[in-house]
């Protein structure tokens, strides 16, 4: 009997199953913004910034593949991957509203501040990675792959909402009059209400997307099996160290393009906020707690949520440009214009002006969340999809794993503690990304037959 076709979703349909991610994305738009000034206001110094940060990486590297399996192989009567969206946002909002507090929570328990936030903060981490692996499965589950494009592009929509709101939030809340300055040890109350506004939107929004949205059963997903031939055997958690070993050559190649993408964007993230304190504003590196250095703070909110805000229309562009020159031409494109972008912001030597930076780094952001993963599924077969999006994930989290270790260290030691030294490197890498892509990955016309070779030799 010949396969079922997955019918075509609407864009309302595909909207309310990705509604959720905008949740998410403002939790993650708030950390991003306002991790390294929240450590920063309880004790740590620079060269320890990246290490305190090795847990959103680490966290990322365990939980997606395992929450990519058990989605892969479980079934409830609230769907395949809803049950995870729920538990993940449940989490990663109670994490939001403790991390800013662990001053408060310190009093209370006699503990290290400093220690408790790292604790709140990989709580945060691996609840969003509960969350955010689900709905990147989800667009595969749902999606005939020819809509893959537009269903990754209005994730890459919804994300740059949530990133725009959970960047601006804090500065926002400064110009409605509440307070941005910390008192040493403490954090700043825009910054705590902030997060309390994050953890309720997020809930809101999976719930949205839980009530909208209808999976298929596990008899639908039969009819729309690639090869009836598969054995039936049962699945065994340690099938996704079998299931690493037989990635597609396809999945390798964007792995490396990820590597150096996600190394610059971790860069980005754990020492903008350093790096305009002490290069734009001529602040001393060891300065962590004055009006100054959190003003660095909502500057860095305000640039991140432009750079999201460039995404949002770059998202809407990515399917007619990837239909106009290709794919992994589009994506190039973009990686090299994020590279520029984060250079630039050594030049630029007025905050006023730095918004053009983030032009090309929105670019190049709506295309690391769209793009590698539109090409991905391509080359992964239905039953894996989960497991495969989970170890994709590695090629995310292991560049910022190493960025994480010696980060630190090469900013204090080769760079003296300036860290807009090493943004640059940061856009270095991005550059490398945009190269790879063109040299290494195929085109979309080459692949056809790689992915019938490919799906022939993954063993279920």
């Amino acid at each position: 009997m010949a396969k079922k076709i997955k019918p075509e979703l609407s864009l309302t349909q595909i909207i309310n199953m990705s509604m959720g991610f905008l949740g998410i994305q403002m939790a993650f738009g708030l950390q991003n913004g306002n991790a390294s000034r929240i450590l920063g206001n309880l004790g740590a110094d620079v060269h320890e910034l990246s290490w305190f940060w090795l847990v959103a990486p680490v966290t990322g590297l365990i939980v997606q593949p395992i929450i990519g399996h058990m989605g892969d192989n479980t079934w409830s009567p609230l769907g395949r991957r809803k049950p995870y969206f729920l538990i993940g946002a449940v989490l990663c909002a109670i994490g939001l509203v403790l991390l800013p507090n662990a001053a408060s929570v310190t009093q209370m328990f006699a503990a290290n501040a400093l220690l408790l936030a790292v604790i709140f903060l990989a709580m945060m981490d691996a609840s969003v990675n509960i969350a955010m692996e689900p709905f990147r499965a989800l667009v595969g589950d749902m999606l005939p792959k020819h809509q893959g494009t537009i269903g990754f592009s209005v994730q890459t929509i919804l994300i740059g909402i949530g990133a725009v709101l959970g960047s601006y939030l804090p500065d926002w809340l400064t110009q409605l009059g509440i307070s941005n300055e910390a008192p040493k040890g403490f954090v700043a109350d825009n910054v705590i209400f902030s997060f309390y506004i994050g953890a309720g939107l997020l809930i809101l929004s999976i719930l949205y997307t839980i009530i909208t949205t209808r999976e298929y059963s596990p008899q639908e997903f039969e009819e729309f099996e690639e090869d009836k031939k598969e054995s039936e055997e049962p699945s065994r958690f340690s099938d996704i160290f079998k299931d690493f070993g037989n990635i597609p050559t396809q999945m390798k190649k964007l792995g490396i393009v990820q590597f150096f993408s996600w190394f610059a964007l971790f860069t980005m993230w754990v020492f903008t906020t350093s790096a305009l304190a002490t290069h734009h504003l001529g602040l001393s590196p060891e300065d962590t707690h004055s009006k100054e250095f959190n003003n660095a703070g909502d500057l860095t909110g305000n640039l991140f949520g432009m750079y999201n805000l460039w995404a949002i229309p770059f998202a809407f562009l990515l399917t007619p440009i990837a239909k106009w020159i290709g794919k992994k031409q589009t994506h190039a494109l973009a990686l090299f214009c994020g590279g520029l972008g984060l250079i630039s912001m050594y030049f630029i030597k007025g905050t006023d002006n730095l918004w053009i930076s983030m032009i090309g780094l929105g670019f190049a952001w709506a295309s690391i969340l769209a793009m590698p993963y539109a090409m991905l599924i391509e080359v992964i077969p239905q039953k894996k999809m989960g497991v495969y999006m989970g170890i994709f994930n590695f090629f995310i989290v292991i560049p910022q794993i190493i960025n994480g270790l010696f980060g630190g260290p090469i900013v204090s030691g080769v760079f003296g503690k300036q860290a807009m030294d090493y943004i640059v490197v940061g856009g270095v890498c991005m550059l490398i990304g945009a190269l790879v892509t063109m040299i290494f990955v195929n085109s979309e016309d080459e692949t056809p037959k790689e992915i019938e070779e490919e799906i022939k030799q993954v063993h279920f």
